[in-house]
């Protein structure tokens, strides 16, 4: 578990600029105390409280590191062969078997991953279009009143347009939105709308250059699928739903972030369960269900 830090009271706006983001400190959670980001927004919207205690160090949240892994193996690959083996080498102990018939070689999960880059590398409309542009690129910008940052995966100036690049169980499973009332797309559920929306917005004020967002996806199947999605007619539709959603939102979460707000609590997390109390009885049919 991190070791929690004190922090001088900072302010989105006066110290934005104090910590200049890099490749070694772009994830570190001082950072997100100044600059918003996509990951941070999304995660204030499930829970403030879990949030807040995530990026202050006092909570880390339980989950399964080879999801993770796995998809920053193959994105590893796509970024520069230096950069693929700089990851395998910094995490050896977890891709490669170490005992059994199978030591030393790939875990079952990896080798589905080297399925999915292979699946990609001799694809030549993704070679076309993903390959050429710069890779990891960092860009910073102010949406409505707020820095914000991102990374973008692959980034094609000169052609106008810009990649991220997603792994994905399955892209024709629908995913339920208990809002809507039906199933969604793993888009619209994993919020990458808006994602698109953001770093379409901070690379043009980065670069000043307005480019078109695309998502290449490969799905965790075997053999795996393949999908290049663009973002015309709903899909800015979308988009501009999401930048009103930030505008609306961020302020009550950079309240929160600076203590001005006490964060609230979705009483269904991980850490609101570990921490509940009683405090009487809910009656049956006010039961929470998603």
């Amino acid at each position: 578990m991190a070791t929690k830090k004190q922090m001088a009271k900072p302010t989105s706006l006066t110290t934005s600029k104090t910590i200049k983001l890099t490749k070694s400190n772009y994830y570190s959670h001082d950072t997100d105390f100044q600059y918003m980001s996509f990951s941070v927004f999304r995660d204030f919207e499930q829970c403030e409280a879990a949030t807040l205690a995530k990026l202050k160090g006092d909570w880390e949240p339980s989950s399964n590191p080879e999801l993770l892994l796995v998809g920053n193996y193959v994105h590893s690959y796509f970024e520069s062969p230096e950069a693929h083996q700089e990851f395998v080498e910094a995490n050896k102990s977890e891709i490669l078997s170490s005992r059994g018939k199978t030591k030393g070689q790939p875990k079952s999960s990896y080798k589905v991953a080297d399925g999915m880059i292979k699946a990609l590398s001799e694809d030549d409309f993704f070679n076309y279009v993903y390959a050429p542009g710069d890779k990891e690129v960092i860009v910073t910008g102010e949406l409505f009143g707020h820095q914000w940052k991102g990374k973008i995966d692959s980034l094609c100036l000169d052609r106008g347009y810009f990649c991220d690049l997603k792994t994905v169980d399955d892209f024709h499973k629908g995913q339920w939105n208990p809002v809507l009332r039906q199933k969604t797309n793993f888009v619209e559920d994993r919020g990458y709308h808006m994602q698109m929306a953001i770093y379409q917005e901070l690379i043009k004020q980065t670069f000043g250059i307005d480019c078109q967002p695309y998502i290449f996806g490969v799905s965790k199947q075997v053999p795996p699928d393949k999908i290049a999605i663009s973002f015309d007619g709903d899909g800015q539709f979308l988009m501009n739903q999401a930048l009103e959603k930030i505008k609306n939102d961020q302020d009550r979460f950079w309240q929160v972030l600076m203590g001005e707000e006490k964060p609230k609590a979705c009483g269904k997390c991980d850490y609101c369960r570990q921490g509940k109390q009683l405090a009487g009885f809910t009656e049956v049919s006010d039961i929470e269900i998603s």
